[in-house]
């Protein structure tokens, strides 16, 4: 079989890494198509998986709408070739490709974002995928699995942190440092969003530097660290997983990242504008599990680090995040399994239709975001 697999973010790079590798040991031909955004080609490369980029862009709303159309074209020319039997992605670019090729597609979407995207892709997949904190019904192809996207690769059947990295970044066995993630917002779906803002920002990392040794990891590189004590992330951005475990908290305004913490027994507070009412049901539920904060000003982050740093706090979250594991599946397995029957799900143990799952019920409801 010839599958193709769309990773348009780092992160999508991090979701399907495993599933390829196990694909192409079992004597499949796999192929990627990458957009390079940030640093998705620096991981390609490092994981040495086998892509093709079909174009770029950087950070900003302007600068992706305007590439679109050579995108495609770029996209829908190296599929053709490529000729696969199945497509897997996250929205647009595979779904379209998909059906112009006329080959079946799986997406895998993993929060409620914003309706425009769903609307022009999800009719033209085979499967949609969610976890089963998804509140949105995607219609009758829709079908869940047992906790999140990051369960793919820092699920503890697949993932074992590697402390060594404390070597890398010339700290200490046990001095702590916290991180704090920013998010450029250039996406479609961040229209009208916004996150920690630059004077918060240096209020947020002088609070933390009283407790913690200051890493930043800056998506939009805009961050003046000048007569600042905290440093920038600076090493190869695969090693960020191990970096995060090794933490003692996680500050960020961005959603992946807070997602992985909690996979990790990281306390994280998160804080955008997102956060509310209508906020994201696997965020909802990570919170309700005690994984992670959301608030929505800085003053609120201000309190909050009160509470997680100088106190003793491991036993307590690595607890809460084994009982949060234990309920949710390899992703991966999930991924490859559902490349074998061809997108054809029905027969799976591992996924239930939307509405015909049990989980808990977030405290709140949910509306749209994402990454």
């Amino acid at each position: 079989m010839n599958y193709l697999f769309f990773t348009n973010t780092p992160a999508h790079v991090h979701l399907y890494k495993h599933a390829i590798r196990e694909l192409r040991e079992r004597g499949h031909e796999v192929r990627i198509l990458a957009r390079e955004y940030t640093c998705t080609v620096e991981l390609l490369e490092w994981y040495d998986l086998p892509y093709e980029v079909y174009g770029s862009c950087g950070t900003s709303k302007g600068s992706l709408l305007s590439r679109l159309p050579v995108h495609y074209a770029r996209a829908i020319r190296l599929a053709r070739r490529f000729d696969p039997d199945l497509i897997f992605g996250m929205g647009g670019y595979a779904a379209h490709t998909g059906a112009l090729l006329r080959t079946p597609t799986v997406l895998l979407i993993d929060s409620e974002p914003a309706s425009f995207d769903h609307t022009i892709s999800t009719p033209f997949a085979r499967v949609v995928l969610t976890p089963n904190t998804f509140r949105k019904d995607l219609g009758d192809h829709h079908y869940v699995f047992a906790g999140v996207k990051e369960c793919a690769y820092l699920h503890p059947d697949i993932y074992e942190p590697n402390p060594a990295v404390r070597d890398r970044l010339g700290l200490d066995a046990d001095e702590p440092y916290a991180i704090l993630r920013l998010n450029a917002f250039g996406s479609q779906h961040d229209v009208g969003k916004s996150g920690i803002t630059g004077t918060d920002r240096r209020r947020i990392i002088e609070r933390l530097a009283e407790d913690a040794t200051v890493l930043v990891s800056d998506e939009g590189g805009t961050t003046n660290l000048e007569g600042l004590p905290a440093r920038p992330f600076d090493l190869h951005p695969a090693l960020l997983h191990d970096v995060l475990a090794e933490a003692e908290l996680l500050v960020a305004d961005t959603q992946t990242m807070v997602t992985e913490a909690a996979m990790l027994g990281t306390p994280a507070i998160r804080s955008n504008s997102f956060v509310g009412d209508d906020d994201m049901g696997n965020f909802v539920e990570l919170e309700n599990q005690g994984l992670i904060r959301n608030v929505s000003s800085a003053d609120e982050i201000r309190t909050e680090i009160d509470t997680y740093l100088g106190t003793d706090i491991d036993e307590t979250w690595c607890t809460r995040r084994d009982e949060f594991l234990a309920e949710t599946v390899n992703l991966t397995d999930v991924i490859v399994d559902v490349a074998t029957v061809d997108g054809h799900v029905d027969g799976l143990e591992s996924v239930r239709q939307f509405g015909n799952h049990r989980r808990q019920e977030p405290a709140s409801s949910v509306g749209v975001g994402s990454d």
